[in-house]
């Protein structure tokens, strides 16, 4: 079977109108100075004649993606994401390029998308479903199904003008996703959601997945896209920049723009007025998973200071806290004399994180200092030896992987 969505050089330009040397106030007398004045101006004077600039919000975008994927598109604020869902939405016509569509398509792009505010829950159920190309029957068949999923047996009756933005975006993505599309489109709304209602949107989205339906999903939770989505597109400045692996394109689009850190302090980091932090070494550095991490962390007192309290803090490549050593009991409280220099040095045994880079911070008391400090150096986890099989896929890995041993099989 063909791709269920296939786009070849894609493009889409906007004109931007910019005024120029507009005033904030313009007297009448002023207007009509500036009409006397402009028969005797030169053609390249001064003239209030707006200019306008084309600004692409997608260039030159080409991908297929075959039925059942469920593709993540990820990327900064402006980087093309909803309008490349609109496009596909048929929402907007691209400025160039082609888009093929093989299936109906329902798209939760904002809250309420497709929704009369006059009309109640119930009637917005069956006019979305009929937009969908849904038949009446259809729509009953999955009316109670959908109600249930929403949680809006209460106010079905009701407005949808009178929802609130929560009880907007349930039903909508129940409608959505409850009416059998061959492509589900869904946008950043889910964070409109509680913590219930987005797991069970995920939840949703899986069994839509396995049912051999295909899912585009934008969203700035990249463990919800980890967890979600067997390939990830990422965009920047209205172009592909990657296109595959969802761990790989999640380091590619949070490393993009970002301070390089390295296995050692590269500068004094100061800790308040009192304390500067001037090493934090990590050895090995690149760790092969599942061996002991030696770690040295150097302070230095400008005066007289106390430190109360210290923990190493593990960050994963999605910026996700995934550890602490904790160091209140390695020799703390210390004091250290002004001009005076104090290093604690470890092991970490066994760390069983797995493949991947990870940063590295401190939380601290120290001094007049509390708090955090992040991305001070990076540690790069290589592969653990595996014998007589591949390692599972990283989606399916965590971020830690435990040592075990079997006592045997019965």
């Amino acid at each position: 079977m063909g791709a269920i969505v296939h786009c070849d050089g894609l493009g889409k330009r906007y004109q931007i109108r910019h005024e120029r040397e507009r005033q904030q106030y313009v007297a009448l007398r002023d207007v009509i100075a500036e009409a006397l004045k402009a028969p005797f101006r030169r053609g390249n004077g001064h003239h209030a004649k707006p200019a306008r600039e084309d600004f692409w919000a997608l260039r030159d975008v080409s991908f297929e993606i075959a039925p059942g994927e469920v593709v993540g598109i990820i990327g900064r604020n402006g980087a093309g994401k909803s309008t490349l869902l609109k496009v596909l939405s048929r929402i907007t016509e691209p400025s160039e390029g082609r888009v093929t569509l093989r299936g109906r398509v329902a798209s939760l792009l904002e809250v309420g998308t497709g929704f009369h505010p006059e009309l109640t829950g119930r009637e917005n159920i069956f006019l979305n479903g009929a937009i969908l190309g849904m038949s009446r029957a259809e729509i009953i068949r999955k009316f109670d199904e959908i109600v249930a999923f929403a949680e809006v047996e209460r106010f079905l009756d009701t407005p949808v003008k009178r929802y609130s933005s929560g009880m907007y975006v349930r039903l909508a993505f129940a409608v959505a996703a409850h009416l059998e599309p061959e492509i589900l489109v869904v946008d950043e709304v889910l964070a409109v959601g509680d913590a219930e209602f987005q797991k069970k949107c995920l939840g949703k989205m899986h069994e839509v997945s396995r049912g051999g339906r295909t899912v585009l999903f934008v969203s700035h939770n990249m463990a919800a896209i980890q967890a979600l989505c067997s390939r990830v597109m990422v965009l920047q400045g209205g172009r592909k920049i990657a296109d595959g692996d969802p761990v790989e394109s999640i380091a590619a689009y949070l490393s993009h723009g970002a301070v390089t850190t390295s296995p050692r302090l590269r500068e004094p980091v100061a800790l308040g007025q009192s304390l500067q932090l001037v090493g934090v070494e990590l050895t090995p550095n690149p760790l092969p998973s599942g061996q002991s991490l030696r770690f040295s962390i150097e302070m230095k007192a400008r005066q007289a200071s106390r430190i109360g309290e210290l923990a190493v803090l593990f960050f994963s490549s999605q910026e996700i806290r995934v550890g602490i050593v904790d160091l209140r009991s390695s020799g703390l409280p210390a004091s250290v004399r002004a001009g005076e220099s104090w290093a604690l040095h470890g092991t970490i045994r066994q760390v069983p994180l797995v493949e991947g880079d990870y940063r590295i911070g401190l939380y601290a008391v120290a001094g007049d200092f509390a708090g955090n400090l992040f991305d001070l150096v990076e540690l790069t986890v290589t592969a653990r030896p595996v014998t007589g099989h591949a390692p599972y896929s990283a989606v399916h890995r965590g971020v830690v992987e435990f040592d075990v041993a079997v006592d045997g099989v019965a």
